[in-house]
């Protein structure tokens, strides 16, 4: 058998691979044979009919297909062991000739990634705002979740609380209908259909209203994207809201209770102050990431980005409620080679960070060790409370525990790259300690 091989772009090898007429041959005798004991020929015993009435019977074309399926594989498999290619993927293959028999395997290899001088990168990270019109709106929706509701007998206004019979129907049929629908008026508020809070305002006690909504052609429910929906309310209570006063007394009421209002934005703020810090780290931690995603060279085979469409394709139907994949694509009504090409550019996005991730963490000598397992699962249980048991049997299982190493691995591998962004001074993987360039300046001004 004769090899050659030929490196190309995207971290991919091709073979050409030329086999013997013998070998050939040998495998047309095997074909024969595993042919002859699945097929049954008139007038004889299955398993017994001669080549040559075989080749007859099923046509000399179909003994050949069979042949250079035992034959193309067994080649394939002895090629890459002499050539020592390590495949991360199977192989496009494609017969260049038939007699004698040549054909090219494309093989997907390992990916080259070169991270460069990855310690030399630095990203700065944006403070947090926190504004003082978040503390007012905050006040605002605890004026709200705490207001008294009175009922009225007036016309549904916006913000109140009302009950209602509400039908709604599409294409002639009902697709929902509640005796008792309770909702506020809030602005802004998503209630059953894009449009529906709006269309009742003005709606009288105990008088039917009907009126339609056209719904996008982009809204989740497919069931209802695009149509035309019928909606029949039949309103039986108004309630308006009576807001309290910004008072300390408002404030004793709030929660656990505050002392005064002061105290009360006091803590909203601390609040937002939290929100708006882990905000900043996740904006900070992508911009890392990307930088060194921009700082490294790539290169890998595109079936990496297609084996992680087929992972956010399935992921996609699971989130829908779908079936499965063929059930989501039917209800996003376009076609598998559509929604994949949409996909490709985040699946692509999504294989350089997790490589350039594996790459950083090799180079740092990042790992995790069984005790990291067992002392995270004793974290978790920890703040789990009665719910700790849960947690221990969650993480027993291989699974669970795979899943735990994971989790702490990227994380760890995350927490070194944010910290070399941001210039400080960590441990090289020989386990000294390495100063940011900024440090050794400031070092020696000193």
């Amino acid at each position: 058998m004769k090899v050659s091989t030929e490196r190309i772009p995207d971290s991919q090898v091709v073979l050409e691979i030329e086999v013997e007429p013998e070998r050939m041959e040998k495998s047309l005798e095997k074909a024969y044979r595993r042919l002859a004991q699945r097929t049954k020929v008139p007038g004889f015993r299955q398993g017994k009919t001669p080549r040559a009435m075989l080749e007859r019977y099923l046509g000399s074309e179909t003994i050949r297909r069979e042949a250079l399926d035992i034959l193309i594989p067994e080649a394939y498999r002895q090629a890459i062991r002499e050539e020592e290619i390590e495949p991360v993927d199977l192989p496009a293959i494609e017969v260049t000739q038939e007699e004698p028999l040549v054909f090219k395997a494309t093989v997907p290899v390992r990916p080259t990634i070169d991270l460069d001088d990855y310690r030399a990168v630095r990203v700065e990270r944006d403070p947090p705002v926190v504004r003082e019109e978040q503390v007012e709106e905050q006040l605002e929706e605890l004026r709200h979740r705490y207001a008294l509701l009175e009922p009225v007998e007036r016309p549904v206004q916006a913000g109140d609380m009302v009950r209602a019979e509400v039908q709604i129907g599409v294409d002639g049929r009902q697709v929902f209908r509640e005796e008792d629908a309770e909702f506020r008026l809030r602005s802004g508020a998503a209630i059953l259909l894009p449009g529906f809070a709006e269309a009742l305002p003005g709606s009288e006690k105990g008088l039917r209203r009907e009126f339609s909504l056209d719904v996008p052609a982009d809204y989740p429910q497919r069931i209802l994207a695009g149509k035309t929906c019928l909606c029949s309310v039949v309103v039986k209570e108004v309630k308006e809201e009576r807001l309290s006063e910004l008072t300390d007394a408002f404030a004793r009421d709030v929660g656990e209770g505050f002392p005064s209002l002061a105290a009360l934005r006091e803590r909203l703020a601390a609040d937002l102050r939290e929100a708006a810090e882990k905000e900043a780290d996740g904006i900070h931690r992508e911009k890392v990431v990307d930088a060194m995603v921009a700082a490294a060279t790539l290169e890998f085979p595109p079936q990496l980005v297609e084996r992680e469409v087929d992972r956010l394709l399935q992921d996609r139907a699971n989130a829908s409620g779908a079936a499965d994949v063929e059930a989501y694509l039917r209800d996003m009504r376009k076609s598998e080679e559509e929604l994949r090409q949409e996909l490709r550019w985040e699946a692509a996005q999504r294989v350089q960070r997790s490589l350039v991730l594996s790459k950083l963490a090799e180079a740092e000598g990042i790992s995790v060790s069984k005790e990291d397992i067992e002392a995270e699962i004793e974290r978790l249980a920890a703040s789990s409370g009665p719910r700790a048991a849960e947690v221990r049997r969650m993480f027993a299982g291989k699974r669970g525990r795979e899943a735990l190493e994971s989790s702490l691995f990227t994380r760890r591998t995350l927490d070194r790259l944010v910290a070399i962004a941001s210039g400080e001074e960590v441990p090289s993987p020989a386990g000294e300690e390495v100063t940011s360039p900024a440090g050794e300046e400031e070092s020696n001004e000193e």
